[in-house]
């Protein structure tokens, strides 16, 4: 209930903004004059309501003394919205799951506070019954002051919101994280663009032309900076698709390395011999990105040579041994398991041997391998068996043989 009570209660407020925003931009120059007259008209019956009750004082003077009450009553007023309802409301955030009610909450504070000073202060100027001129002046300053406030609270608002997605973002680790502070202030200086362009289009400005020039300008620019607009795309690409995130260990077309930095215009990969890549990011976007990070299993491919003074059932018996020490070991995927007898290679027997390892970090994967092999060395050792390397035998006819023997023999080399 209360939950529900605080997004009531937001939604109202943010309701509240947006339609008086709305109202105050789309009404005609007409129906926006009839709501002044209507508001003029409540504060004279609130004042001639007032005056009966002091009939002795002067009217002038009257008109003067209600423009203190209404300051009064705007003060009395914010005092309850800041020190009451907000402080209720607070209350209840701090009892919510969310932290987004937590940072929303006092955003909307002071731009509520004030407004209901700025109409406070412009209600109690009405009331005195200045001269049309002033009044007109009143009446703008007014607007101003109101759409100014308004847009403060939105943005303020909606910084909010976006220093509540920052923190989700850093704790989930996610890459958008890096582009928030960009993203941030890119929101701030567009927000505040349109809300000068909506005021100025309220106070009878032509924005439409200044828009025109500024869309023309745009493209100028847009084509002056290609590459430039190429890059800061292809980062919001790495923004959205997410192949990487700063850390991991990639390889982008022929270079490879730990990303160390997800930028605007290029991303950045340390190599192994600790030299520094920078890629462009429009070519991150275009090649294809080999995340070794995101390994579900690593597979292993070995292939060992035995010399050919293996007969047939010692290499069946060494095939079935190699099996079970793989399969023996508990980060191995056993159905992932192959050995087999291969190939008769020009200097070997080549026994071909596979296996998937369940754990993807390297440094465990070269553990295992290594505990693996020095086994199958054992094995291979203790059944009198000699690993292959390459070598050639060359057989000759015996008079050859005797022809090249002879020479040595007449030198007593040979015995």
């Amino acid at each position: 209930m209360k939950k529900r009570f605080l997004r009531l209660a937001g939604g109202g407020l943010a309701l509240f903004f947006t339609a008086v925003a709305v109202q105050a931009q789309a009404a005609p120059p007409a129906a926006a004059a009839r709501q002044s007259r209507r508001v003029v008209d409540l504060l004279e019956r609130f004042v001639t309501w007032l005056h009966h009750f002091f009939p002795g004082i002067d009217d002038g003077l009257f008109h003067w003394l209600a423009c203190g009450v209404v300051i009064v009553l705007a003060i009395v007023l914010r005092h309850v919205v800041t020190n009451i309802i907000f402080h209720y409301l607070k209350k209840l955030a701090a009892r919510t799951e969310t932290t987004l009610d937590d940072k929303l909450l006092p955003a909307l504070e002071e731009p509520v506070a004030a407004l209901v000073m700025v109409a406070g202060i412009f209600a109690a100027l009405t009331v005195l019954q200045l001269p049309e001129e002033v009044d007109r002046l009143i009446n703008n300053s007014a607007k101003l002051a109101i759409l100014g406030v308004i847009a403060w609270g939105l943005i303020k608002a909606g910084g909010a919101v976006l220093d509540h997605l920052e923190e989700l973002s850093y704790k989930k680790q996610m890459t958008v994280a890096t582009f928030m502070p960009l993203i941030k202030k890119t929101l701030l200086v567009f927000a505040i663009t349109l809300s000068v362009l909506l005021i100025a289009d309220s106070l009878g400005a032509r924005v439409g032309v200044f828009l025109t020039s500024l869309g023309i300008g745009g493209l100028a620019f847009a084509l002056a900076a290609q590459d430039t607009l190429a890059n800061l795309f292809g980062s919001f690409v790495v923004v959205v698709d997410q192949p990487f995130k700063v850390g991991e260990a990639v390889k982008i077309g022929a270079a490879e390395g730990v990303v160390e930095d997800i930028g605007l215009r290029s991303t950045k990969l340390r190599t192994p011999a600790q030299n520094l890549i920078i890629l462009p990011n429009k070519i991150v976007t275009t090649e294809a990105v080999i995340n070794n990070s995101r390994f579900i299993q690593r597979r292993v491919e070995q292939v060992l040579g035995l010399t050919y003074d293996v007969n047939a059932d010692q290499m069946d018996a060494i095939v079935t041994e190699i099996r079970r020490i793989i399969t023996a070991q508990p980060e191995v995927d056993a159905a992932s398991v192959l050995v087999f007898f291969r190939d008769f290679n020009e200097s070997s027997l080549d026994v071909w041997l596979a296996y998937n390892i369940k754990d993807p970090d390297f440094a465990r994967h070269l553990a295992l391998r290594q505990r693996v092999n020095l086994e199958i060395m054992r094995t291979v050792t203790a059944r009198g068996l000699s690993f292959a390397f390459p070598t050639q035998t060359m057989h000759l006819p015996e008079p050859i043989v005797q022809k090249l023997a002879a020479p040595l023999e007449m030198t007593g080399t040979k015995k």
